[in-house]
C-alpha cells in the first residue's frame, strides 16, 4: 500500500509542477543576486578606476566577496571587463 501511494505521488503531474515552481523560484533569486552583484561591481569598480587607485581592503571586498562569487554563479561580461581594469590599479595602504 505504501509503495503504491509513493508511486502515485511521483507519477502525478502536480508533484512535478511543484518541483518546477520551486526550481523557478530559485532561478529568479539567483538572477536577482547576480544582478545586484553586477551592479555593485560596476559601481565600485568604476569609482576606483576614476579615483586611480584602490586600497587592499577595497580590493579584497570587491574581488573576494563580490566578484568571485558573482563569477561562480555564472556572471560575466562587463563586470569582468571592469575587474580587469581594477586589477591594473595601484594598490595603496590608505
Amino acid at each position: 500500500m505504501f509503495v503504491t501511494v509513493i508511486c502515485a505521488v511521483l507519477a502525478s503531474s502536480g508533484f512535478w509542477a511543484l518541483l518546477q515552481k520551486l526550481s523557478d523560484r530559485k532561478d529568479v533569486k539567483t538572477k536577482v543576486l547576480i544582478g545586484l552583484a553586477h551592479d555593485r561591481i560596476i559601481y565600485l569598480g568604476m569609482s576606483y578606476i576614476k579615483r586611480g587607485y584602490i586600497t587592499k581592503d577595497e580590493y579584497e571586498n570587491l574581488h573576494d566577496y563580490l566578484y568571485l562569487p558573482y563569477k561562480e554563479m555564472g556572471g560575466n561580461g562587463s563586470a569582468e571587463r571592469v575587474m580587469q581594469e581594477v586589477n591594473k590599479l595601484e594598490i595603496c595602504d590608505h
